[in-house]
């Protein structure tokens, strides 16, 4: 899948779910799916550091249970953290309360080890039932995004990725890249050169 942005009828469909940030001052968002994953994780750790740039880790509890001390790390670096399920769960292909369950599991599992609570969630693939929405808006705010990278589609060169991902970045995107399994080897091909160009145009990376 190469990189693309959410059509505004899309957006305009699901008018709860945040799709964009806040728009000032050349400000864009960036996210990560699916973590920590040891070698994935601390490798955009290192280069957000080294760009003094922000983002929000969007975790999933598994993993964090079994790699605590590097989801601390991502806390320590000042980063933002937001619940991505327990398991990993495709909400159109799991029954409601199961669901639910596996939401509140990853919010357990973050206070546990990480001693933190986050108001956010992402839907692993952005799928999710009307049911199981409804709940979640209750207590959490749904995020989504406006550019989706497909970073880890191995079918599109890093060098496609990486251009047509500058190509879509305006103020305001929230932009979706994943440190997990998948897009090792590619993601270090495209990351630095990515948020380069993000230091090099003035944008500002912010926390949602």
């Amino acid at each position: 899948m190469k990189p693309h942005r959410v059509p505004g009828w899309i957006q305009r469909f699901f008018p709860q779910r945040k799709w964009e940030g806040i728009g000032e001052n050349k400000q864009v968002y960036l996210t990560f799916d699916d973590g920590p994953v040891p070698g994935i994780t601390d490798f955009v750790l290192s280069e957000l550091a080294k760009r003094n740039q922000q983002a929000t880790f969007f975790m999933v509890g598994d993993n964090v249970r079994k790699h605590s001390s590097l989801a601390q790390e991502v806390v320590q670096a000042g980063h933002q953290i937001g619940n991505h399920t327990y398991h990993h769960l495709h909400g159109l292909k799991t029954a409601t309360q199961l669901y639910l369950d596996n939401v509140n599991a990853c919010d357990q599992i973050l206070e546990e080890k990480l001693g933190k609570s986050t108001s956010l969630f992402r839907p692993p693939y952005g799928m999710l039932s009307p049911w199981q929405a409804g709940v979640l808006l209750k207590e959490k705010q749904i995020v989504m995004w406006t550019i989706l990278t497909g970073d880890y589609d191995r079918s599109v060169s890093p060098q496609v990725v990486l251009k047509d991902s500058k190509r879509m970045t305006s103020e305001t995107s929230i932009i979706v890249f994943h440190d997990q399994q998948k897009t090792d080897g590619h993601l270090q091909k495209i990351l630095p050169g990515y948020l380069d160009f993000l230091e090099g145009e003035g944008f500002k990376t912010g926390i949602l």
